[in-house]
C-alpha cells in the first residue's frame, strides 16, 4: 500500500485554531510535517500557533475571494513549499429553511464550499503532488431537516472531492473526503442562526484527528463515518 511520508512536508491546515484543526495539525506535526495554521480570528490563531512547535500563520477570510491565495503564499514564504492541505473550517446554522436569512444561506455556502474550493484551486498550482483533504461530514451523505443549507454545501463539498480526486490523479494529489459523525468540537454552539437539537454524545475530537491524519498517511480516498467506529 502506497502511503505519505509527512516528515518534513510542508501542510495548510485552515480552520487550524478550531477544536478539530487544531488537533490534527498537533497530530500532523508529531509525525514531522510542517504546519502553517490559517483562520479568521487573529487572537485564536496566534494562541494556537502557541502550541504547534515550528508553525506559521495566516490570517484570512474564507469568504473573501481575493483572499484564496493568501495562505498559499503564506505556508510558501514559511517552509519553501506546500505539500498538502487540510480543510478543517466550518460554520452551521440550524432551523427550518423558511427561517433561515439569506445573509447565513450565503455564508453557509462560502465558508463550506465556495471558499475552500478556492483555496484548493490556488494550492494545486503551487503543489507537486501531496494531498488535499476536506471534512464533509456525516451530512454529506445523510443530509439532515433543519440543516438545509448545511448539508447542501457539504454534500457539494463531497461531491467535488470526488471529481476533483479523479481530476488530479495523474498529477499525483491525493485527494481525500472525510465524513466522520457528530464530534464534539463547539461548533454547535456557534451556529450562524437557529438553536441545535438535543444531539446524542458527539466523537471524542481527539480520536477523529488521529483517524484523519491515518487516512492522509495512508492516502484514503473516503474515510466514512462508521471508520471512526461510531454505532
Amino acid at each position: 500500500m502506497e502511503t505519505h511520508d509527512l516528515s518534513s512536508s510542508s501542510v495548510l491546515v485552515l480552520g487550524g485554531s478550531g477544536s478539530l484543526g487544531l488537533r490534527i495539525a498537533r497530530d500532523l506535526a508529531e509525525r514531522g510535517a510542517l504546519i502553517t495554521l490559517a483562520g479568521r480570528d487573529a487572537a485564536l490563531l496566534a494562541a494556537a500557533g502557541n502550541t504547534v512547535p515550528g508553525s506559521a500563520t495566516c490570517v484570512f477570510d474564507l469568504r473573501r475571494a481575493e483572499q484564496a491565495r493568501w495562505p498559499i503564499d503564506a505556508a510558501i514564504a514559511a517552509h519553501g513549499r506546500l505539500d498538502g492541505v487540510v480543510n478543517a473550517a466550518g460554520s452551521v446554522a440550524f432551523g427550518p429553511l423558511s427561517e433561515t436569512p439569506s445573509t447565513v444561506i450565503n455564508e453557509i455556502v462560502e465558508v463550506n464550499l465556495t471558499g475552500p474550493l478556492r483555496v484548493f484551486r490556488e494550492a494545486l498550482r503551487s503543489m507537486d503532488g501531496g494531498f488535499i483533504l476536506t471534512i464533509s461530514g456525516v451530512v454529506a451523505t445523510m443530509p439532515t431537516a433543519g440543516m438545509v443549507a448545511y448539508s447542501a454545501a457539504k454534500a457539494g463539498l463531497a461531491a467535488g472531492t470526488t471529481a476533483l480526486a479523479r481530476e488530479v490523479r495523474r498529477a499525483g494529489v491525493a485527494v481525500i473526503d472525510a465524513q466522520p459523525p457528530h464530534t464534539e468540537t463547539g461548533l454547535a454552539d456557534r451556529a450562524l442562526s437557529g438553536d441545535a437539537p438535543n444531539l446524542p454524545q458527539g466523537l471524542d475530537p481527539d480520536l477523529v484527528a488521529i483517524r484523519i491524519v491515518r487516512g492522509i498517511v495512508e492516502r484514503e480516498r473516503v474515510i466514512p463515518a462508521h471508520a471512526f467506529g461510531a454505532g
